[in-house]
């Protein structure tokens, strides 16, 4: 048994996570909904209710949802997952709120080109999502694709961090008036 486990159930708008954390080091993200996989909670960790003490994972990861809070102040440590998951996983958690970055880009950065389908497995099997960002990976051509917590979540946290990766032609394209699409990067501005 470990004694400073603690664990907090963290109601989102977009369901209700459990955090599972030892001092400022996550163990895992669990969203809380029939169907997902959810791991199991070390014996003996305390449970911790709202409301959080400030600068604690779950008060964390409750000001990122409110908006409160782009950037956390956490160490990633998950338990799981190869030495190649951690490897994309530590790049992965590079890319900040607002920007995006390819499975292919990814794979790429992390001296893995080719990869991006090994890639898209690693972000399956990340089990700390929102903290280690899977939710900013898109298809090549800026396509939401994949998100093991339902794509339309994955278009509320993108939405959520201002960060609009989709071709604006696309069926997923942008909904918000004047919200940022790939085609906006790659299109060149014309001035009379």
């Amino acid at each position: 048994m470990e004694a400073n486990v603690e664990f907090a159930d963290v109601a989102t708008p977009i369901g209700t996570f459990r955090v599972v954390y030892e001092g400022e080091k996550v163990r895992s993200t669990d969203l809380r909904e029939r169907g997902h996989s959810q791991r199991a909670v070390p014996e003996g960790a305390t449970q911790r209710r709202p409301p959080f003490r400030k600068g604690t994972p779950p008060s964390q990861f409750a000001e990122y949802f409110r908006g409160d809070r782009t950037e956390f102040e956490l160490s990633a440590e998950p338990t799981v997952g190869s030495e190649f998951d951690r490897t994309i996983w530590r790049e992965l958690s590079r890319v900040p709120a607002g920007e995006t970055v390819t499975y292919g880009e990814l794979a790429r950065r992390t001296g893995h080109k080719g990869a991006a389908r090994a890639v898209g497995g690693a972000m399956h099997r990340n089990p700390l999502p929102i903290l280690i960002p899977c939710h900013r990976v898109v298809g090549e051509d800026g396509d939401l694709t994949g998100f093991g917590l339902g794509l339309w979540r994955k278009r509320w946290l993108l939405d959520r961090e201002g960060a609009w990766p989709l071709k604006s032609k696309s069926s997923d394209g942008p909904r918000p008036r004047g919200q940022r699409t790939l085609d906006a990067r790659s299109t060149p501005t014309h001035r009379p």
